[in-house]
This record gives C-alpha cells, structure tokens and sequence, in this order.
C-alpha cells in the first residue's frame, strides 16, 4: 500500500479569498437549467453530491450530467469530479460557497471521461494551488487525443456552451490501495482495471463509509462501455464494492444511495446480461439476434434514462467480450 500525505497548500492565498468572497456574493439561488435545479445536498457527514441530469450532453444540461462530490476538511474542501466544461466548473463552484467559503485544496477525477474533469480548469483558474489526482492512465490519455476529442464532444453536443474550456490535468496520480490524507480527512483509492475504462479511479471517504463510484456503478441509467472497458471487468469491481459493505454510495450518474439501493440494481442488470449473452452465443446466434430474444427479459429497465440508446450497445459489447474469451 502507498500512502500519500497532502499537507502543502496556501490556505492564505489573498487570490483565492478574494475570488472565493465574488462566487460567495454571485450564489443567492439554485442553479437553474431547462432540465432541473442543481444544488448540493448532504448524503453523509462532511459529505454533499450535486446530482446530475441523467440524460446526455445537450444544450438544454449545457453538458452537465455527473455526481460531483464535495467533502469538507478543517481547512479546505476536496472536490471529487468537478464537471464538464469551464462554464459547468464554474457553476459548480458557485454551489460549493452556499456550503462553505473555505478553498478547495484537492480534486479527484475518477475517470478519462470529460463530463468528470473538464470542470478541473474553472478550478485552477480560482485555486491554482490545488492539487488534482487521477489515475496516471487518465492524465496520459487527457494529455492526448482523448483529451480533445472530449473538448469537441462537448462543445458539439451543447451547440458551443462549453466553447473556451481547455484542457487542465491532473498533476498527481492515486493507484488502488493509495490512503491520501488531505486536511484530516483520508481517502482510500480502489481500482479494479478494466472495468468502465482502463483509468478509473473509486475514492472512499474513509471517515464516513462514503464511496464515489465513477461510471463503475449508474443508478437508474443505462451505462456506457467503450472501446477500453470490460462489462465482465465491471462486474468483478462492483462484487468487490460489495464485499467492502460501505455506508453510502455515489455513483457516477443517478441518485446516492445504500450499496442495496445503488450497487445491487446495476450489478444484477449487468450479470443478467452476461448470462443472457452467453446463452445466445451457445445458441449460435448474432449479437443483433440476441438483442431481439432477449429484450422482452429486460423492459423492466425501460425507465432507465438512456436504455433505447444504450442496451443495443451493451448486447453488442457483452457479446464481443464472451466471443473473444
């Protein structure tokens, strides 16, 4: 295990008190978007999660759609997954002072995906000294052609509101067993590659049994699995997020729960799946075939935001994974 202690950071920065007191002054209401009002909400103690729309980037979210996640330290706030774009970083912060004025000192991204980490500039922009943790995998790809294919996804999908976002990095890396202490509050890192990608990151806040997920675990959406994921990877992450029996569970999209209420719906869709995908291989069938026996087995998911667009896709991926073993 890798123990990692953050003490080196400039709780005095005049900067960062000055433009802390201007997001404290500009933050009288909720924010607002055609598609709901945001604002963080206590799930455990020192805990809050601003729970996002579970539909994807459009111009109506403004590209807003994760579970960011605030922790408060004696000193400073830790920030896990600060949104997708400069603009949405922005409004995030803006939320973070309704429940503390004190500076954030640490961010964690959980995964390569833009929706978690874009939001790292409107960060740095206010708290340069701030540290940034992510898997060493997530800063390389972030760094590379990942990483601005995510800035035109986002600008595309919103019809240019997140236009001026630049790529920011993370500057330090977390591996599983990592216990990051930052300002008194201890973080353990759990990371079980692949699993939603090949970079992902899960942080429990040790002191209230609280786990933040990623895109490991959706509640009450479809999930995603590109190219550098394994859908048999995930559910082995998610068993061990089990076995770990924690208090609270934020995952990357949906609602904060029990892991009975968060963790067991998305695991038991995700293992029937595999089960139904193999009986079909067994039967010879094509991915598209198996799509159209087995969708009847599975329509109790249809109020699962994203399900029309995303099942088709899991098939397909499920089958790929089970052909190739």
């Amino acid at each position: 295990m890798r123990y990692i202690n953050q003490t080196a950071f400039n709780l005095a920065s005049r900067a960062a008190t000055l433009l802390g007191g201007m997001i404290l002054s500009l933050a009288a209401q909720a924010w607002e978007l055609p598609v709901g009002t945001f604002q963080f909400e206590p799930v455990a103690d020192k805990v809050y999660v601003m729970h996002g729309p579970r539909s994807q980037p459009n111009p109506d979210n403004q590209g807003f759609m994760n579970n960011p996640g605030l922790i408060v330290g004696r000193s400073g706030l830790i920030l896990v997954d600060p949104g997708s774009s400069l603009q949405v970083g922005h409004k995030i912060l803006e939320e973070v002072a309704k429940i503390s004025d004190k500076p954030v000192i640490t961010v964690f991204n959980s995964h390569i995906h833009g929706d978690h980490w874009l939001g790292n500039q409107s960060v740095r922009q206010i708290y340069p000294d701030a540290d940034i943790y992510a898997h060493a995998r997530t800063i390389t790809q972030a760094q590379g052609s990942e990483g601005a294919t995510w800035l035109n996804l986002m600008s595309r999908l919103t019809e240019g509101q997140t236009e001026g976002t630049e790529i920011v990095t993370a500057n330090k890396t977390a591996q599983h067993g990592d216990l990051i202490v930052v300002d008194g509050e201890e973080f353990r890192i759990h990371s079980l590659l692949p699993s939603h990608t090949d970079t992902d990151i899960m942080i429990e806040h040790v002191g209230s049994g609280t786990i933040f997920t990623g895109d490991n675990c959706f509640n009450l959406r479809m999930g995603r699995f590109d190219d550098s994921s394994s859908v048999s990877g995930t559910i082995t992450a998610l068993e061990y997020l089990v076995e770990q029996n924690f208090a609270q569970v934020v995952p990357g999209h949906g609602p904060s729960g029990s892991p009975q209420e968060v963790l067991m719906p998305y695991l038991d869709y995700l293992r029937a799946l595999r089960e139904a995908v193999a009986a079909g291989l067994e039967d010879e069938l094509e991915d598209y075939e198996i799509k159209q026996r087995i969708l009847p087995d599975f329509v109790y998911l249809a109020d699962w935001s994203e399900f029309d667009s995303l099942f088709g896709r899991n098939v397909n991926k499920m089958f790929l994974e089970l052909e190739a073993f």
